[in-house]
């Protein structure tokens, strides 16, 4: 009987932290595994791989339990929500922000095992990971604040490969270039376009509880902004990638997510919150797309 209680308990924080649904955890790792590519020039190294996906995931995880806790009486009015460990009751709220706590804690583990730049922003991206599930109750673009949680790897990614020699505050800002913040900027847009196609799926229930997102607040041209939301993104990279000297696998790469956003466009044009959140679910594609013509820019360089 005891065994089989534990198994229930590893499912529910199994289900808390949506281990079935790794296209979460996949849309924060393809931009940071790019960045990594980038700042290093190539292959990063095992250890900073290992590093970087192994935190991703643990990082997601415990943003998911915080999450979850802090949205537990909105959860409870949406359709696709009510049925969480949070929101059910499966699962107490401080059971949920211990189990994310470890996870936090096991990623800073990670995190200290590369330098002092690394370790500071760091610290910084919890705090807007943090910030983020509260800024749906007063901004009216919650996804934007989103966007600079889930592209946070990136500068954390150079920070990992440049700050080794960092030792003071300016040596600490120095270690992240203008061009991260650059990656950082056109990944926003990423962001803002597929968790808006994610918001369109909650729109109604939204509305009725006074929640604040980007899908409401866009009205009618949702589907127009979304759709500029990925052109933006695009287009910074490209502007990057040429800035950098990058061959054609990189335009290759962006011009093949640029296809998968067109498709996008296909699903979620009528709304349906079947289209809006299948066009979610599979964005993880657009940004393999993105990091395989990065990483295959490099091998042949």
């Amino acid at each position: 009987m005891d065994s089989l209680v534990q198994r229930s308990r590893l499912a529910l924080w199994l289900d808390l932290i949506r281990w079935n649904r790794p296209a979460g955890w996949l849309l924060l790792l393809w931009p940071t595994l790019s960045a990594l590519w980038i700042a290093a020039n190539g292959f990063p190294g095992w250890h900073l791989l290992v590093v970087f996906v192994a935190g991703t995931i643990l990082m997601r995880s415990a943003g998911c339990a915080a999450n979850d806790v802090a949205d537990r009486e909105f959860d409870r009015h949406v359709k696709r929500t009510a049925a969480r460990p949070v929101t059910s009751g499966a699962i107490s709220p401080r059971e949920a922000l211990t189990l994310g706590a470890v996870l936090a804690l096991a990623a800073f583990a990670l995190v200290l095992t590369t330098n002092a730049a690394a370790i500071a922003w760091s610290v910084a991206a919890l705090a807007v990971t943090l910030f983020y599930p509260f800024s749906k109750r007063f901004f009216a673009m919650p996804q934007a604040v989103l966007g600079v949680a889930f592209s946070f790897g990136i500068p954390m990614a150079f920070a990992a490969v440049r700050g080794g020699d960092a030792r003071s505050f300016a040596a600490v800002l120095d270690a992240v270039p203008a061009l991260a913040w650059a990656l950082l900027l056109g990944n926003l847009f990423w962001v803002l376009a597929y968790d808006t196609e994610y918001a369109m799926v909650d729109r109604d229930d939204d509305l009725r509880i006074g929640i604040k997102t980007s899908a409401i607040t866009l009205g009618r041209f949702d589907v127009l902004a979304v759709m500029t939301f990925y052109a933006a993104f695009i287009a910074i990279w490209a502007a990057i990638g040429t800035g950098i000297g990058s061959g054609w696998p990189y335009f290759a790469g962006l011009g093949a997510a640029a296809l998968i956003a067109a498709w996008h466009f296909t699903l979620i044009r009528g709304r349906t919150r079947e289209g809006c959140f299948c066009a979610f679910r599979l964005n993880h594609w657009l940004g393999f797309a993105v990091f395989a013509g990065v990483a295959l820019d490099f091998a042949l360089r």
